[in-house]
């Protein structure tokens, strides 16, 4: 039976999470929640420590999640950070559950990152949190299918990062970028290649109408606006920095904020700016519906020079066969 202290509150004031994020014999700075019919109920008080006999019990009772308030997200968010590498080494967990892991761990500290994006700390913690990715999908088999299994189909700036992030990796390993140090570098560009958008008033990244033309003007000046954000941490690589600055540039000149050319776009530029433009196009958005990922592929083909054609050749192999248009 799992002890049961009657402290009830609505489910929306919650954050699921896994089990499986919860360390055997650590005392975990956050109460845990479980459900009971439409209402959670206090299971395991954050002076407690989390046991093999608490997670044996749960799994007895079929218990996959549990919940934090809103109010612990940020120490459960610093938790998993502390505890992510040991959850990717343990073989016990399924690898689609650690790509959930991971990606919902994004998720949150680019939440952090965008909130107060001049701390040095939260740059730092994107690093690490790029680190574990990169594990992840250097060392785990099908490590996109998992992450594609697991990436939001709802457009928002956090979960976009991270998605981006996700298909950059995969794209620069798949081009044979291999080596760590640079991956760590590709994913960090694309994890914070939107922090320009931090500027931005949410009424209209949001905005459900056409944006006028003032509004566009605005949007455009983000790249630049996240290449000064981030220098003033004086943190990431040139390198890195090259990925949030050209993401929106193209091969043929035609891009922002600067038009520059192929021959001027960083390879990191080139790479991130192919994951953007189908990720921005195969979410869905306040103002527009999801498009499937074989439209979305021949839409950047038709769009001749402007993406890099050996990286999109490469992407659409990723994706799959059945996804695969004609140049």
């Amino acid at each position: 039976m799992l002890s049961e202290q009657k402290t009830e509150k609505p489910v929306g004031s919650f954050l699921a999470i896994y089990l499986e994020t919860l360390r055997v014999d650590s005392v975990p700075d956050f109460d845990l929640y479980i459900e009971q019919g439409e209402s959670l109920i206090l299971y395991r008080s954050s002076s407690l420590p989390f046991t093999e006999k608490t997670r044996a019990t749960l799994v007895e009772n079929g218990v996959s999640k549990l919940y934090v308030t809103a109010d612990d997200q940020h120490r459960y968010q610093q938790y998993v950070e502390s505890n992510i590498r040991e959850i990717l080494s343990d073989s016990s967990i399924e690898e689609v559950t650690k790509a959930g892991i991971v990606y919902d761990s994004a998720k949150h500290l680019v939440e952090d990152v965008f909130e107060n994006p001049t701390r040095g700390e939260n740059i730092r913690r994107s690093e690490a949190m790029v680190e574990s990715t990169v594990s992840l999908i250097l060392h785990r088999a099908n490590a996109l299918q998992n992450l594609l299994q697991v990436m939001s189909t709802d457009y928002y700036t956090y979960t976009h990062s991270v998605n981006v992030c996700a298909y950059s990796l995969a794209l620069g390993q798949s081009v044979g970028i291999t080596s760590p140090a640079e991956l760590k570098q590709l994913g960090t560009g694309a994890m914070l290649h939107d922090i320009g958008k931090a500027r931005i008033p949410e009424s209209i990244l949001k905005k459900r109408e056409a944006l006028t033309s003032g509004e566009k003007d605005l949007i455009m000046k983000h790249p630049q606006w996240g290449f000064e954000i981030i220098k003033q941490t004086d943190i990431i690589s040139d390198a890195s920095c090259a990925a949030i600055m050209q993401h929106h540039e193209r091969d043929n000149g035609s891009g922002y904020p600067n038009k520059i050319g192929k021959d001027y776009i960083h390879r990191y530029g080139k790479i991130v700016a192919i994951a953007d433009a189908f990720d921005a196009m195969t979410t869905q958005r306040i103002y527009r519906p999801a498009k499937d990922t074989f439209p979305v592929l021949k839409i950047m083909y038709d769009q001749g020079d402007a993406f890099d054609q050996k990286l999109l050749n490469q992407f659409t192999k990723l994706l799959g066969p059945n996804h695969t248009p004609t140049p």
